[in-house]
Order: C-alpha cells, then sequence, then structure tokens
C-alpha cells in the first residue's frame, strides 16, 4: 500500500469518526462507542473501505502505548503502597476464577475441547483502554476503586503476555519451550521495571530540575523517554504497552508528573481514536462475526454477571467498604479487546476457525459497549441498589487508605472564598479538608503543605467518604451547583455548620430548608461591599486607601501579581493619585 493511499485511510477514518462522535454527543452516548462504530462502518462489515495494516495498524499501536503510558504516570508509589498486598490477592483471585467459569461457560455452550481452552484464555481480561479511559475523564482513575482496578488490569497484562507466549509456541504439548519462553519473558520485565525504579530515583531528577522551565522540552524529552522504554520493549520482545506503562511509572514519581498528566493527555485522546476504530476493523465479515451470536449473547450475559460477583466477592474478602467493592467490581465486568489478540494467534496455530474468533469479537464489542455505559452512570447504578448491599456492609470493612477525619472542618473547592477562610477554620476547628477535582489547586494545596485535601467530584460519594463528611463540624461551599449543595446536606451530620453558596434565591431558599446555617449570595455580599466602598472613598478618602492598599497586598500574598509580572511585564500598583476627584 503506497503513501498516499495511507495517509488516506487515516484521514478516512478521523473524519468519520469525528462525524459519528458529534452524533453520539449529541445524543448523549460516550465517544469510545462511536469510535469502534467507525472501525464496523469503514470495515469489512460493512463498506469495507478501509484496513487496519500499514499507517492505521502503527498508529492504533501508539495509542494504546499512549494510554499505558499515562496510566503509568498515575501510579505513585505512595499511592499503592498500602493497598499492593489485597490488590495482588484480588488479582490472582479474579485470575483463576475468571478462567474457570469462562471454561466451563464454553464448555457448556457445545465448544470443542481446544477451542475452550482458547476461549477461556482469551476471555479473561478486562479491557484496559476502555475501563482506563472512561476512568480518567470522570477523575475516578486515582480514587480507591479505580486504584484497585488497574492493579489487577496491570497483573492481567502480564497474564496475557504469558498467554501470547503459550500460543506462540510450536506446541501447547511443548512444556520446556513455553518454560524457558516465559523465563526469558519474567527477567526481562524485571530488568526494565528495576531500570524504571532506579531511573526515577537517580536520573529523572537531574534531567528534569534542568529542563522543567522550558515546556517544550519539557514535554519531547517525556515523549522520547516513552519512546525509549517502548524500543527497550520490543528489543526483548515485549509488548508496546509494558514499556510504555513502566516509563510511565517512572515519571510518575517526580514532582512535574501532573503538568505532564495534562499535556499528554490530548495527544493519547488523538491517537486512542485510531486504536478504538481498529477494533472495528479487525472483524472479518458478518458472516464470521454472527455465526454462534447466540452463544455469544448468552456467554457475555453469564460472564458479565459472574466476573462482577467473582470481583465482589474478592474485593469485599479484602475488608473494603461496600461501597468500593460494587464500584471496583462493576468497573471490570467486560471482555477484553484483548482476546481478539489471543484469538487471532490462536488462529494463526490452527487452534481455532473463523468463526470462534467472530464469537469472541461478538462478546467484546457488546459487553465493552454495555460496560462503557456501566461505568459512566456507576455511582448512579450504586446509588439505587445500595439498600440490597447494605446487607454486605460491618464495622469491619474500612478503605484502608482513607484517612479518618473528625470534628474537622471541610471546605469544597479551593478559590479564592474558600482560601481567605481556611486559616479561620484551621484555628477553630483544629484540621481543615479541601475537596477540589482541578489538578493546579490540588498541586498548589500540595505544595503548601498546611491543609489535607481531597482530589475528585464532591457529587461521588466515595470523595464525600473520603473528606469524612460525616464527622465534619463545619463545612463550606463554594459550589453553586444545586447537586453538590443537595448532596452535602444530605449526608452531613445533624450538628455541623453548613455555609454554602447559592445564584439565585430559590436556590438559597431551597438550601435553608434543606438545613444550610447560611447561604452565600454573591450579587448580595457585592452589592452590600460596593456600598460600603462607595460610602467610604465619599467620606474618608484616607480610611479607603488604606482598605485598598490592604486588597492588594493580599493579592500579593497570593502570587497572583508575581506571576503576572512575570508574563505580561505588568504588575499591580496603586497609586493614590489616581482616585482623584472632587469632594
Amino acid at each position: 500500500m503506497d503513501q498516499i493511499a495511507l495517509a488516506a485511510d487515516f484521514a478516512i477514518i478521523i473524519v468519520v469518526a469525528t462525524m459519528i462522535g458529534l452524533i453520539a454527543r449529541r445524543l448523549g452516548q460516550p465517544t469510545i462507542v462511536a469510535y469502534i462504530a467507525t472501525g464496523v462502518v469503514l470495515g469489512p462489515v460493512l463498506f469495507d473501505i478501509v484496513t487496519d495494516e500499514g499507517l492505521v495498524d502503527v498508529m492504533a499501536e501508539l495509542g494504546l502505548g499512549f494510554l499505558l503510558f499515562l496510566l503509568g504516570m498515575k501510579m505513585r508509589f505512595d499511592d499503592i503502597r498500602e493497598i499492593l498486598t489485597p490488590i495482588t490477592n484480588i488479582a490472582i483471585g479474579q485470575t483463576v476464577l475468571q478462567t474457570a467459569l469462562a471454561f466451563l461457560v464454553a464448555w457448556a455452550l457445545g465448544f470443542q475441547t481446544t477451542e475452550i481452552l482458547v476461549i477461556a484464555l482469551a476471555t479473561v481480561f478486562g479491557a484496559t483502554p476502555i475501563i482506563v479511559k472512561v476512568l480518567t475523564d470522570k477523575d475516578e482513575i486515582t480514587s480507591l476503586p479505580g486504584k484497585i482496578d488497574v492493579g489487577v488490569l496491570i497483573v492481567q497484562d502480564i497474564y496475557l503476555v504469558v498467554v501470547l507466549a503459550l500460543f506462540a509456541a510450536d506446541s501447547l504439548d511443548n512444556a520446556g519451550e513455553i518454560a524457558s519462553t516465559l523465563a526469558v519473558i519474567f527477567v526481562m520485565m524485571g530488568f526494565i521495571g528495576l531500570f524504571s525504579i532506579l531511573s526515577s530515583r537517580y536520573l529523572l531528577p537531574r534531567i528534569f530540575r534542568r529542563i522543567a522551565d522550558n515546556k517544550d522540552i519539557f514535554l519531547i524529552v517525556a515523549i522520547a523517554w516513552a519512546f525509549l522504554f517502548i524500543a527497550i520493549a520490543e528489543g526483548f520482545n515485549l509488548s508496546v504497552e509494558v514499556g510504555a506503562f513502566l516509563a510511565g511509572i517512572s515519571l510518575a514519581q517526580l514532582p512535574y508528573s501532573k503538568e505532564l498528566e495534562d499535556r499528554i493527555t490530548p495527544i493519547t485522546d488523538f491517537f486512542i481514536l485510531v486504536f478504538f476504530a481498529s477494533i472495528g476493523l479487525q472483524i472479518e465479515g458478518a458472516a464470521s462475526l454472527f455465526a454462534y451470536w447466540q452463544e455469544a449473547v448468552i456467554a457475555s450475559v453469564i460472564l458479565m454477571i459472574g466476573n462482577f460477583w467473582i470481583m465482589f466477592y474478592l474485593i469485599d474478602r479484602e475488608g473494603f467498604s461496600v461501597e468500593t467493592s460494587f464500584l471496583g467490581s462493576i468497573n471490570m465486568v467486560q471482555v477484553s479487546e484483548f482476546s481478539l489478540v489471543v484469538g487471532a494467534l490462536a488462529i494463526t496455530q490452527g487452534y481455532i476457525g473463523a468463526d470462534v474468533l467472530g464469537y469472541l469479537t461478538l462478546m467484546a464489542l457488546m459487553t465493552m459497549t454495555v460496560s462503557t455505559y456501566i461505568i459512566a452512570y456507576n455511582h448512579a447504578i450504586y446509588e439505587r441498589l445500595a439498600p440490597w448491599f447494605s446487607r454486605f456492609e460491618s464495622d469491619e470493612k474500612v478503605d484502608r487508605n482513607l484517612r479518618t477525619y473528625k470534628n474537622h472542618a471541610v471546605a469544597i473547592g479551593y478559590d479564592e472564598v474558600t482560601e481567605r477562610a481556611l486559616p479561620l477554620l484551621e484555628e477553630r476547628y483544629g484540621e481543615v479538608v479541601v475537596v477540589d477535582r482541578k489538578t493546579s489547586h490540588i498541586a498548589e494545596l500540595e505544595e503548601n503543605g498546611r491543609y489535607e485535601y481531597v482530589f475528585g467530584d464532591f457529587r461521588h460519594s466515595e470523595v464525600r467518604k473520603a473528606a469524612g463528611l460525616k464527622n465534619a463540624k463545619f463545612v463550606l461551599s463554594s459550589s453553586v451547583q444545586t447537586d453538590v449543595n443537595e448532596a452535602l446536606l444530605d449526608e452531613v451530620g445533624d450538628d455541623a455548620i453548613v455555609f454554602a453558596e447559592a445564584e439565585r434565591i430559590h436556590d438559597a431558599r431551597s438550601l435553608y430548608r434543606n438545613g444550610a446555617t447560611y447561604v452565600i449570595m454573591n450579587t448580595y455580599l457585592t452589592a452590600s461591599k460596593l456600598s460600603d466602598y462607595l460610602e467610604q472613598y465619599f467620606t474618608d478618602r484616607e480610611a479607603f486607601e488604606e482598605i485598598i492598599s490592604q486588597d492588594i497586598e493580599r493579592i500579593r500574598r497570593r502570587g497572583r501579581s508575581r506571576a503576572e509580572s512575570e508574563r505580561t511585564g505588568v504588575d499591580i500598583e496603586f497609586d493614590p493619585r489616581k482616585l482623584g476627584g472632587d469632594d
């Protein structure tokens, strides 16, 4: 295929994916489903315009690599150290039990022995790109259920390498060849992992201290670091994903990782579009796809329900809360696109036919599509089912990486309103927890080191639990979003003092009816303050000048004037002569 044809294929995918994506967004559907549909429309199933060869194949592989690179950058050792042991236990149990379940389902559906083995090994994986992408979009990838799921996915990726090595062997009966291949794989992964850890401690901090001020070089070096690990992994016959993930982990330990995440994300989104489209392109045709469609539907339903209960049992057994067990389980119910990779390799070795690959493909498409919606609305689903799942609750089940707060203050949002109130709250209540979902605000709080903080959307019950809302004595909300303040008032203790914010009169009345102590109305506060300023200006000019000077000094202390000066060369100065005018 010549270069012009490759470029044309790539352009067609981008244009069609954009059009379908816009339609999906207007209909409130996840874009991932639109991208997979793009591959189905352009591939052999419908119009057969584009293949997954050449440039498309490379871009798709890069998309998965960047996604795993971004995932690695979210994995700080300090964040997962406390839950490493339970994650390992969950992952091992999940692999064994789900493989057994898939084996039994395939056997009950009447497949042959070799086909059953392939199906059982291929359908145990969770869809890493789906889970990571949707949880990242929801800012839940670093939540406790997100960390558990990612830990299980990492173990599954290692298991995937083992399975691929198994099918790459000349014969499934050649135990010696399989054992030697696996030994080499684990040694090489250990070597790359050790290099990743050592470089994060001794090499990368020195490099990034020198280049952090130059944002362009900063990004280029980070991407180059990812490609270095990808090249090393491929040199050892490991997958691109393994190298990219380990590269991300090494960068995650640096203080610059948050900014890198923000800058890498748009690049990842672009490449991942091609990756999901390529899933649809891999489907050979409608005949193969629907040869076992009834069996695929039955197996999909059984495996999704079974996988949920297997994960729920394993997470619950480790002593996590019911909500964490539910969310961590419902995110992992799908059959992965990696089943297509395993199935394609099994076909080349003659273990299965095209019809069985179509069965695996249809299961992956159905479960991934459904699970995309399930993950997107996981909290809403839990809220509806929480009364039934409350039977699994007990005092012994506590999310171990959540700090326990009591008789403290909670501030929702980190802005000018809450920032000026935090010292007063700290003085009165001793401990203050700030909840915010902007990474820049969290970085500022982390650098300050004075206040505890929780990253996430306050509407999510897990975030409220992490902030210890039920045990708080005072809550200050700078959010004007009605659902945020309603969630706050529904869950806060009866004896807690709540200051909330509203934009409209009827919202303020509703908050008062629901128990708010005081509702802040910015428009009224501004009008009152302006009236006081005008009165001061006309009656006591010197006092007014003092007030203005104090306000500007507060802005200086926050550092905004300094940052603005460096960027534009303009500083904030107060000149009393500008207050002139007739008395």
